[in-house]
């Protein structure tokens, strides 16, 4: 939900005002816009009467509360106090993200969102709310950085953790659009995921995009089809795979399967895997059974080709990549997760 910015600058007043009105001994006295404070101009100004004195809360206030917007208001609040000791700087956003709370913390600089967090700090005084939800939040934001195209450019980052990228170059690796690619740098540099050099991009943070990442996802993106089977799991994903190869139908390992390979002390209690569609005559072949329940295999028709990105053959059977198999496991609450916390400890994060 996208504010406009007078209402934005009006809410952001209200906002500063009700967390000042709750500290004893503190009066609002009043609030002037576009001011100059040192020949720089302020958003707005709210002027407390303290036990201490006259205090000027200079308000920066930005659209977004993601890093990269509150490190450009830290930077810019920086020039109103370093000559005014009177001056308390504030980074005012609809939501400010618990990483952009860090750093304004370690800046030392107050902070108060539309959301009913806040940190203020000055004399003797400290009011700090935190934990409250977004409910500005950017789906928008999320589904475009997250979306199937999108995807395979985040994908591309985290295989290469360490490769310095010309957007050119990304585009072309990831089979997307110079836009596309141009457009999911910038959402990373909004969260200040992505470092750059003269070479190019390259990714920062890469377990907070990951984490980020499994949250907006889910394997059911794809079609599944859930099966069972009697023959022992080895058993049918080597025959999956010669059936596949047969066929010269594009395929891999993922969740339990593909883990069993990457760790080799994740168990695989069920069959997983991509496979490029038809599947009826791959199902009738190796004898599965579709089912509702007690499903011992599941095959999944990939939502993007971008699955695909990566996999290597283990032991003669093509595997996902650990950060897909990653994303897959964590669908499965229990087991499946626990074998994606050892999938990421053990093969992905030493990468890193």
């Amino acid at each position: 939900m996208k504010i406009a910015w007078e209402e934005l600058e009006r809410k952001a007043a209200e906002a500063l005002r009700s967390s000042l009105e709750g500290v004893p001994s503190v009066k609002v006295q009043g609030i002037d816009k576009d001011c100059d404070i040192g020949g720089h101009r302020a958003d707005f100004v709210t002027t407390v009467s303290t036990p201490a004195g006259t205090r000027y809360f200079v308000a920066e206030v930005k659209s977004v509360g993601q890093p990269r917007a509150a490190r450009e208001a830290v930077n810019q609040l920086w020039r109103f106090r370093e000559k005014r000791p009177d001056v308390v700087p504030v980074f005012i956003a609809p939501y400010i993200s618990p990483a952009s709370a860090e750093l304004c913390k370690q800046d030392g600089t107050s902070y108060v969102d539309l959301s009913g967090n806040c940190r203020l700090v000055f004399d003797n005084a400290f009011i700090e709310r935190e934990g409250r939800p977004n409910p500005f939040a950017e789906k928008r934001d999320l589904r475009s950085l997250y979306s199937p195209k999108s995807s395979r450019v985040l994908r591309v980052l985290l295989a290469n953790p360490g490769k310095v990228w010309r957007v050119q170059e990304l585009a072309r690796e990831s089979e997307v659009s110079l836009g596309l690619a141009d457009n999911v740098k910038k959402l990373l540099e909004d969260r200040e995921w992505t470092r750059k050099t003269e070479g190019g991009v390259a990714i920062r943070e890469p377990e907070k995009l990951l984490a980020e990442w499994t949250e907006n996802y889910s394997f059911r993106k794809n079609r599944v089809r859930d099966c069972y089977s009697l023959e022992p799991i080895p058993d049918l994903e080597a025959g999956l795979a010669e059936e596949c190869r047969d066929r010269k139908v594009r395929y891999a390992l993922t969740g339990f399967s593909a883990a069993a390979r990457l760790a080799p002390m994740v168990r695989s209690p069920r069959a997983m895997a991509y496979v490029e569609k038809p599947l009826e005559e791959l199902i009738t072949t190796l004898g599965l059974k579709e089912v509702t329940s007690g499903a011992n295999v599941t095959l999944l028709e990939p939502y993007d080709d971008g699955v695909f990105y990566g996999a290597k053959e283990v032991d003669g059977i093509r595997v996902a990549s650990p950060v897909q198999v990653y994303l897959d496991l964590k669908g499965f609450r229990g087991r499946g997760e626990e074998a994606a916390v050892k999938l990421l400890d053990e093969v992905i994060r030493p990468k890193w």
